[in-house]
């Protein structure tokens, strides 16, 4: 079985918007983030806190799926940017990805927002 096809998800199946907002980068994955798509991800969120970006917020409604992998590549985010004085904000998880989360205890860890509002400072 070839996993790159597995379901309806062609093999690109993660696409990154990045914007900026204020002193925040807000990057918006969209579809699946596991081993296959992880550097979809890994890349924009490196460009952000690359160009001292240190406040990241990741507006997670349009993400479907997160795997270990996908996982990892936030906490290493998460680690850049607490080190840069900074942080990682999460928005707006879906139910099957805040499970990931909780399950692991990398909710203990994050910033978690319901809405993008309310993770953008006033």
């Amino acid at each position: 079985m070839d996993r790159e096809n597995i379901g309806s998800a062609p093999p690109a199946r993660l696409r990154v918007e990045v914007r900026t907002v204020g002193a925040s980068a807000i990057l918006s994955p969209a579809g699946e983030l596991d081993h296959h798509t992880a550097d979809l991800l890994r890349s924009p969120l490196d460009d952000a806190l690359d160009a001292g970006r240190s406040r990241l917020v990741v507006d997670c409604s349009g993400l479907e799926f997160c795997d270990s992998t996908g996982l990892n590549v936030l906490l290493g985010a998460r680690l850049r940017a607490d080190a840069a004085g900074g942080g990682v904000h999460l928005v707006a998880m879906r139910p099957a990805v805040a499970r990931v989360f909780q399950i692991t205890g990398a909710e203990a860890v994050f910033t978690v927002h319901e809405t993008l509002d309310t993770a953008l400072p006033g």
